[in-house]
């Protein structure tokens, strides 16, 4: 954290709760909105989540210029104002344009870089290591790993997270494969690091992950429903299954949300149901259409997440807990 703020938050606390793979709310103009992004952050950490994970999928931030990826770091900073960390994606496919993005982030005042495999040509574990290192050397702040093959085409193996996971820089992974396998094998990596953190992305693993050792949570529907996956994250914490398994439900059911057109530009048109933007992606992708928002606001509806939305600005109401 920078400036004469004093942070309110560890990293230990922060990667054992739910962060939030938050979306970059744009104007009609196609630029960062402000006033969107304040509410949004508004909005999670009201929700309970522990830290804003900026520029990941969710975010877009492969397909937004350096411009607006630097606009949208610097307004996420400035909305958490030191209450949560500001983990900043730089998910491009080659090192090089890598740094540049980290640099950029660094120095818009992000507190971490989360960074994945270069893409585009095929590479192997050697460059996968070599482009995390090469990330972190530039910025000299810690990382978090990010496996997501289905946008990469490359899997960060275990065995190459193991080694990644010997650098105290590297605090640990998301993982949104949806590969449980996998995933167990991060875990192991916990055996010779145990501060070593393995977090879970893909919403219909949650609850089981969480069950069998995982950290934390990098969900995408906590843009809309933070409290709902703040309750599962402390169930599990509580090691009580039941509740565990009732919340996953609650959590599948709103996930339906994402099958009425592209998952995108439908979590965004969810999103704005809630006073928290306009709904519009990045190109070349479209809004979601009027019967495609006509079914996630039922959706919604039946969660509850409707009645209570405010101004913008203010924290929508999360009141589909499901305890």
């Amino acid at each position: 954290m920078r400036g004469d703020l004093t942070p309110s938050w560890t990293w230990d606390r922060a990667l054992t709760g739910v962060i939030p793979p938050v979306i970059s709310p744009l104007d009609r103009a196609g630029q960062p909105d402000e006033a969107a992004i304040a509410a949004l952050v508004d909005h999670v950490l009201g929700g309970g989540c522990s830290g804003l994970f900026v520029l990941g999928g969710c975010g877009e931030g492969a397909w937004l210029t350096a411009g607006q990826r630097g606009r949208v770091v610097r307004l996420m900073v400035r909305a958490a104002a030191g209450r949560v960390p500001v983990l900043a994606g730089v998910m491009l496919p080659a090192t090089g344009p890598a740094v540049e993005a980290a640099r950029e982030a660094s120095g818009e005042g992000a507190d971490a870089v989360v960074v994945g495999s270069p893409y585009y040509f095929d590479v192997e574990g050697g460059a996968q290591r070599r482009h995390v290192e090469a990330v972190l050397e530039a910025t000299g702040r810690p990382g978090l790993l990010y496996n997501i093959p289905q946008s990469t085409h490359h899997v960060l193996s275990p065995a190459t997270v193991r080694d990644l996971a010997g650098d105290p820089r590297v605090l640990g992974i998301k993982d949104s494969a949806g590969d449980f396998g996998a995933f167990q094998g991060y875990l192991a990596a916990k055996r010779a690091r145990p501060d070593f953190r393995v977090l879970q992305g893909n919403e219909h693993l949650a609850a089981a992950s969480l069950l069998h050792g995982g950290d934390g949570l990098v969900p995408g529907l906590a843009n809309v429903a933070p409290a709902l996956l703040v309750a599962l994250r402390a169930a599990a914490a509580r090691g009580d299954v039941a509740a565990c398994l009732r919340v996953q439900a609650a959590v599948e059911d709103l996930g339906e949300l994402h099958a009425h057109g592209h998952w995108l530009p439908a979590l965004k048109a969810a999103c704005a149901m809630l006073g928290l933007g306009t709904g519009l992606p990045a190109a070349p992708l479209a809004p979601a259409t009027e019967t495609e928002r006509t079914r996630i606001r039922a959706v919604l509806a039946r969660h509850d997440l409707l009645s209570g939305v405010l101004a913008p600005g203010a924290p929508a109401r999360n009141v589909a807990e499901a305890r």
